[in-house]
């Protein structure tokens, strides 16, 4: 049986939109694993507001302090995709500087990390940067000691989203000497959530994959190991 964990799953979208694929069939996954896992609705960005600046970090953070308020001593682990990778990163990076509750570990799902031109998501650093300067989201700079044991997973050919946004921050984190598990799958759209025909989109080029599929199992195992 699995130690009792609590997981916090921020859906991507650019912060623009939450995917619902990469929300609700995810946390019902690893509710079937034996954990705990809920889905953060957080705040997006609509047609005319300003940038979400660091409201989402905020939500997501006191989600995290909920949850260990309610269950001291239960780990609480925090599983982002895409900008919803971003929003955990920035969590795992920032807590401490920003006052905010440390999750206990990260799972990262083809991140958005760097503001770097030519690796950086465009859509989603424009939707969250605000009165913070550009490199406060450029969350690989960020990196410390102090950075929560993250597992990280991408695809070598994802195009929205760079593979060296994952590998910029994994090789922070061994500078860093904060544990990390990182898998790199060769093929593979951006956005498959769990690569499983429940949330395929074969119109979109994201079809099942029994390989990158098989990242939630392997995320269980690196749960279980810390």
């Amino acid at each position: 049986m699995r130690t009792k964990t609590n997981i916090i799953i921020c859906p991507g979208g650019a912060y623009n939109h939450l995917s619902r694929r990469e929300g609700e069939p995810v946390a019902r996954t690893f509710r079937d694993m034996g954990f705990e896992a809920e889905v953060l609705k957080y705040r997006v960005r609509e047609a005319g507001d300003a940038p979400l600046g660091l409201e989402p970090v905020r939500q997501l953070s006191a989600a995290v302090a909920e949850k260990k308020k309610i269950n001291p001593g239960v780990p609480v682990f925090v599983c982002g995709f895409s900008a919803g990778g971003h929003l955990a990163a920035t969590l795992g990076v920032h807590w401490r500087t920003l006052g905010l509750s440390r999750p206990d570990g990260l799972i990262l799902c083809y991140p958005v990390i760097t503001a770097e031109e030519g690796l950086c998501n465009a859509e989603s650093l424009e939707n969250i940067v605000g009165e913070r300067e550009r490199d406060f989201f450029s969350l690989e700079k960020h990196v410390t000691p102090d950075t929560p044991p993250t597992f990280l997973w991408h695809t070598a050919s994802d195009e929205s989203v760079p593979v060296e946004n994952s590998l910029m921050f994994a090789a922070a984190l061994r500078r860093a000497g904060v544990p990390f598990e990182l898998h790199i799958y060769p093929f593979g759209k951006h956005g498959l959530s769990l690569a499983t025909e429940e949330v395929a989109q074969p119109e979109n080029g994201r079809f099942p994959d029994g390989h990158v599929a098989g990242w939630i199992r392997e995320c269980g195992e690196w749960i279980g190991q810390l």
